[in-house]
This record gives structure tokens, C-alpha cells and sequence, in this order.
């Protein structure tokens, strides 16, 4: 089976396509872990809400890995290009279409992983294989400058809750909602974004 690729999002499209991408990606590996691509970001956003995070950071949490869908490349094929790593690329398709609450986090997660690295030295020892991999692709850990300048961005804050929930969502078997559940909330962001509210 081909990769499924989102490309052309409009608002008129945005919740019709990322649901049929749903409908695939329940299935599909997730850069060797034990759950599926699809599950992980569902359960991403069921750990959010159920730390009452603001609709936005639901969003975010059940977004954020929908940048290995905007090219056929493989999986981590992009990773090694700032530019095209999956959280930049996500970042650019979602920026006129949802709040830069929810866009901000999902560009920054990746860096939040290595930022919380440099800053939380226990915190690498709870990451999964897949992620120290991927991290090693994607810059490794932040040095102390570096840090200091991602601590001082808007929504940083934001990216490391984000970065904890992707760590936490990846348990098997977990009973969390559908895509559908998050329908009403993804429309609401959308058209108060794309009204300019």
C-alpha cells in the first residue's frame, strides 16, 4: 500500500482529509513502536483533554505527527533536513488554518524533545529506542545556548506538555476516542482561524 499524502489543505477540505487519513493510519507501523501511528496521536489527544489542556493543545496533540504525510518520503527520510523534518513540515501545511496555539506546538515538538533532554537529564531515559533514534536525526540533544533560546520562544511551554503527552501515548491496547470525537473541536479552531478571529 502506497503512503497516504496529504497535500492541498484548505479549510473546506481540512477536517474531511485528516479524517480519512485517520481511517488509514490506525493501521499503519509507527516508526517501530508498539502501536500504530494513527492510535499514538489519538491517544496523544486523549492524554490532553483529559488534563484539561485548551482546545488548541487537543488539536496540536492530535496533529502533530501528520508532517510524515506530506511527502512520499520515507518515515525519517526528512528528518535530517531542518527543513523538511515532519514538525516543520506540519507546521507550514496547518499555519493559515488553525490558531498558532495549536501550530506553534506541533512545529516546536521535536525541539522540545531535545530541549527537555538537555534540561531534564532523567528525561532521556524514559524515551522509547524510536525516539532517541529519530532524536539523533534530528539535531540530538540541545547544548546550553540553545536551550536558553528555545525556553524564551511563545508556546514553549506549550511544545514540552505536547512532547510529554507524545512520550505517554503510546500504550497498547489503550480505549481512547476516534477521530470523530475531535471533529467539532478541529472545526471550531478552523473557522475562527480562517475568519480571522
Amino acid at each position: 500500500m502506497s503512503k497516504p499524502l496529504l497535500a492541498g489543505l484548505t479549510r473546506d477540505n481540512l477536517v474531511d482529509r485528516l479524517e480519512s487519513l485517520f481511517a488509514v493510519i490506525v493501521r499503519e507501523s509507527y516508526l517501530g513502536e508498539n502501536v500504530t501511528i494513527g492510535d499514538h496521536m489519538l491517544q496523544c489527544a486523549a492524554l490532553a483533554q483529559a488534563e484539561g489542556a485548551p482546545d488548541a493543545l487537543v488539536a496540536a496533540a492530535l496533529l502533530h505527527d501528520i508532517g510524515y504525510y506530506l511527502d512520499a518520503a520515507p518515515d525519517n527520510e526528512n528528518e535530517i533536513r531542518p527543513d523538511r523534518r515532519h514538525d516543520v513540515a506540519a507546521g507550514r501545511a496547518l499555519a493559515a488554518l488553525l490558531p498558532q496555539a495549536a501550530v506553534a506546538p506541533i512545529r516546536l515538538h521535536v525541539d522540545a524533545k531535545r530541549y527537555l533532554c538537555a534540561v531534564e537529564p532523567e528525561y532521556r531515559a524514559r524515551l522509547s529506542a524510536a525516539s532517541i533514534h529519530t532524536m539523533a536525526l534530528q539535531g540530538g540533544i540541545m547544548g546550553r545556548d540553545e536551550a536558553a533560546a528555545f525556553a524564551a520562544l511563545p508556546f514553549s511551554g506549550d511544545a514540552c506538555r505536547l512532547r510529554r503527552w507524545d512520550d505517554a501515548g503510546k500504550t497498547v491496547g489503550a480505549d481512547v476516542p476516534g477521530f470523530g470525537h475531535y471533529r467539532p473541536l478541529l472545526d471550531r479552531l478552523a473557522d475562527r482561524t480562517c475568519a480571522g478571529g
